[in-house]
């Protein structure tokens, strides 16, 4: 079998094992940082906050959503979105009114709440775009705003691939340098699964370096199996049913404001990556509409809000597969490991660093595909306009989107 670089848009004939490991790899890519959201929640909180489990449950389900509400057409994933975390903050120190004597995991369905109102902002925009025509929509979105849009997007990113690299630098290197020789001198199969080979490789030096008594740079152990030694083989955790009130929902819903630009950003990096334009078919109304939904019944079951996923977006660029079956695989291993402890408490225990070294491919692959966005459309810079929008732009979504 001869595996193309210049994309692969049909990954059946790739046969179903290959399709499984494809599916697999983009499951890796999104898991770290998708229960990281319910894990600092869980800080907010004291313990009372989201579960893991529902999280990658919605996860998984809020991606299948999306995808046949865009007519399986776009090959994005749904995660955790990072952009409430200042609101589940503020809500959790909420002590007047309603919330003065109330627990911490008593005011987290409230906070599920305004999450949920945030989602049907989204619903409001997709009808908006509708109405008035992508294309109306577009003009003032035009790839000198995209483009910084998503270079911004991978940047912003960019700091928590340095903290968790520097945890440990060898592994982190390690990692990079396993994802780089493989996208560029594997073969075959090997060639559009670097990040899995990234993470195997990486995952063995670290089981030796553990073995030898190495530690992280703090000292701390390179590996800590005592989640998976006590995480069931399979357990449900029930779904906290989210509750309404005005002061949550302020707190809550106005981060839609920034979070659905940040959609367009990913649509329209998605769209330069697989070179198919979704903002025109299916639609934008249809990606907000779908992003929206998962939002909504996420929170509705005691989950984070959903986001489209720059890594997914990195893996796509790196594998060249843009078939979204991949990416449904993907979702249907998340619900899967939902349900089952002790696999997902294996994959937590993949070191920090490890995930560290593969983002530094990922991220950098999102803001390499908004400068390329911005080539390719051959944005006129020596025109006062455009240079002052891209000047501005990465001032203003470091505002919106970083505490």
């Amino acid at each position: 079998m001869k595996f193309r670089v210049e994309g692969i848009y049909d990954a059946k004939k790739l046969g179903i094992p290959q399709m499984l490991i494809l599916g697999l790899q983009h499951m890796f890519a999104m898991f770290g940082a998708t229960i990281l959201v319910p894990i600092l929640v869980n800080n907010y909180f004291h313990g009372e906050g989201l579960s893991i489990q529902v999280t990658l449950f919605c996860a998984g389900f809020g991606t299948l959503l999306f995808h046949v509400l865009t007519k399986l057409k776009v090959p994005a994933f749904l995660g955790s979105s990072f952009a409430f975390l200042g609101g589940f903050a503020t809500v959790a120190e909420l002590d007047t009114g309603i919330f003065a004597n109330m627990s911490y995991g008593e005011k987290l369905p409230y906070a599920c709440g305004g999450v949920f109102v945030a989602g049907l902002l989204y619903l409001v925009l997709a009808m908006i775009v509708k109405v008035i025509g992508v294309k109306r929509v577009m003009r003032y979105l035009p790839p000198v705003v995209t483009g910084p849009i998503i270079i911004c997007i991978g940047l912003s990113l960019a700091p928590s691939a340095i903290s968790n690299a520097s945890q440990n630098w060898i592994l982190a290197l390690i990692a990079l340098g396993t994802v780089i020789f493989f996208n560029i001198w594997g073969v075959g199969m090997f060639r559009i699964i670097p990040i899995l080979m990234g993470i195997v490789v990486s995952y063995v030096v670290a089981l030796i370096m553990n073995a030898l008594g190495m530690t992280n740079a703090d000292g701390s152990a390179i590996l800590n199996f005592t989640s998976v030694a006590s995480a069931h083989w399979v357990q449900w955790q029930p779904f906290v049913w989210c509750k309404f009130d005005i002061t949550a929902i302020l707190v809550m819903a106005p981060i839609a404001l920034a979070t659905m630009m940040e959609h367009i950003g990913d649509i329209s990096a998605i769209s330069a990556t697989c070179k198919r334009n979704y903002i025109q078919d299916p639609g934008l109304h249809r990606t907000l509409l779908g992003d929206g939904l998962a939002t909504t019944l996420a929170s509705l079951f005691g989950a984070p809000a959903n986001t489209t996923y720059g890594e997914n977006t990195g893996v796509l660029a790196l594998s060249k597969v843009y078939d979204p079956r991949v990416v449904r695989i993907a979702a249907y291993f998340a619900m899967a490991f939902s349900f089952c402890p002790k696999f997902a408490a294996i994959i937590e225990s993949i070191p920090g660093a490890v995930v560290g070294g593969i983002s530094f491919v990922l991220y950098g692959m999102i803001s390499a595909i908004g400068v390329r966005n911005v080539v390719e459309a051959k944005v006129d810079f020596s025109k006062a306009r455009n240079t002052i929008i891209a000047a501005v732009i990465p001032v203003s979504y470091t505002h919106l989107t970083l505490p």
